[in-house]
């Protein structure tokens, strides 16, 4: 039997490997059986520990510019991947073994979450100020990770502190924004409504080379009722009186874009009739020129818009997809006989998408059989179970205070007896036969 372990970070308590690897030891306590650990995370907090640490990466540590103007250290991951052919597009795969290309050099992806140098976690409530707040140290980390040879980037942008289109990261990539005057404009919210100018002629040349995934589960455009000033700007300071300047202006910078994008593709050296064929400039103008109203441009203050409409080779995508495909799942699927997954509290909002039910829709692609594990269990998580979740149960032994549950070695403890008692069901059931078990 090829069981398949995918189980989400338990917060405050045990990472996504801990967790896999106590469920792991309960399986082979009960049965004989090839038993897969991957780590798993949705794109938000805790993706980097996870990817790095679950496929063999490493850590980088650089100093960047914080939301508010202050020095902070950002910490990304950096792991070996390999290209691998996918119909006629190229896909990157981790690999937790160095891969390298036909030039004989290993391919990098570097693994980030954005709130790593712009988080709101990083100012004090009474210091938000949407007007200051800046994603520069966003485009200082990215930056860093080219020089270390990365061309692949999974990017987390949830939880940031900024409200500011994404400017702070384009400045630091080399866009010059300037005023009527000629003025060179700060890296601020306060900038976007007097942009009269924007210039390349400085960005990072190596931007053309790289391809970046970013990780982004909100659907909201640029600007408008729906959009980044009006429904995220509130948390990060944004005073209701000021919705509608703050909008007007961001409205100003996506027109801004919009005609700096069309003056690219008129002066790109391609006739017209062939502008759709050129991947970096002409084909990314034209579809992208109305980014503003795209789904998840207003995500991270307007950062989505930033990524879709300035560099190459964007994809905006759920952070689970994103992961999933990072960690390669589906390939250890198509010949496993049951797949745990599971997260630190199972409810009803798990079933509406969070990273258990993910796991569980791929997994039913090939009859796998689905059980998850949780530190706690809802009435309402029964809605799991028409998402392909099989059986729920919590690893919770007894009545127990919530700090010692979530003590580490006991949620380990509780995680491994859980899945051994589990697992010793199954094979007295006779399901450690391949055949029997899987339909």
């Amino acid at each position: 039997m090829k069981v398949v372990i995918a189980i989400d970070s338990f917060k405050g308590s045990m990472s996504s490997m801990e967790a896999g690897m106590a469920a792991r030891e309960g399986v082979l306590r009960a049965c004989d059986a090839q038993v897969v650990v991957r780590p798993l995370a949705d794109g938000g907090e805790g993706t980097t520990e996870a990817l790095v640490e679950g496929l063999g990466g490493t850590y980088a540590e650089v100093s960047v510019t914080g939301p508010m103007g202050e020095p902070v250290t950002a910490r990304y991951g950096i792991l070996q991947t390999k290209k691998e052919s996918m119909g006629d597009a190229d896909s990157v795969k981790v690999n937790t073994a160095c891969a390298a290309d036909n030039n004989g050099k290993a391919e990098k992806l570097a693994v980030m979450e954005m709130a790593e140098a712009s988080g709101i976690t990083l100012v004090k409530r009474e210091d938000l100020n949407p007007w200051r707040a800046s994603t520069t140290g966003v485009g200082q980390m990215i930056r860093d990770a080219i020089a270390q040879g990365c061309r692949e980037f999974l990017i987390g942008i949830g939880g940031s502190a900024t409200t500011e289109g994404g400017i702070g990261m384009l400045q630091a990539l080399g866009y010059e924004f300037y005023d009527k005057n000629e003025e060179l404009l700060p890296p601020v919210f306060s900038s976007l409504g007097r942009i009269a100018r924007i210039d390349d002629q400085h960005i990072v040349p190596e931007l053309e080379e790289c391809h970046f995934q970013i990780a982004c589960d909100v659907t909201n455009p640029l600007c408008g009722e729906n959009g980044a000033v009006y429904v995220f700007g509130p948390q990060k300071g944004v005073r209701l009186e000021e919705r509608e300047e703050m909008d007007r202006q961001m409205r100003h910078f996506a027109e801004e874009t919009e005609r700096y994008l069309d003056e690219k593709e008129s002066s790109a050296d391609i006739p017209p009739e062939g502008r759709g064929c050129h991947p970096a400039r002409a084909e990314r103008t034209r579809i992208l020129k109305n980014a503003s109203h795209l789904a998840g441009a207003g995500a991270a203050g307007g950062l989505g818009f930033a990524f879709l409409s300035y560099l190459p080779n964007v994809e905006l995508k759920s952070g689970i997809s994103i992961v999933l495909d990072a960690i390669r799942l589906e390939q250890e699927l198509s010949d496993a006989d049951v797949v745990l997954t599971g997260e630190g509290r199972l409810d009803g909002q798990t079933a509406m998408g969070k990273v258990p039910v993910g796991v569980a829709h791929l997994a039913k692609k090939y009859g796998c059989r689905v059980i998850a594990f949780a530190g706690s269990v809802t009435d309402d998580a029964a809605a799991c179970n028409a998402e392909g979740i099989d059986a729920y149960f919590p690893i919770v032994r007894g009545v127990t205070t919530l700090d010692e549950a979530m003590d580490r070695d006991t949620a380990k403890k509780n995680m491994s007896m859980a899945v051994e008692q589990v697992f010793r069901l199954v094979k007295s059931c006779g399901a450690c036969s391949f055949k029997k078990f899987k339909n």
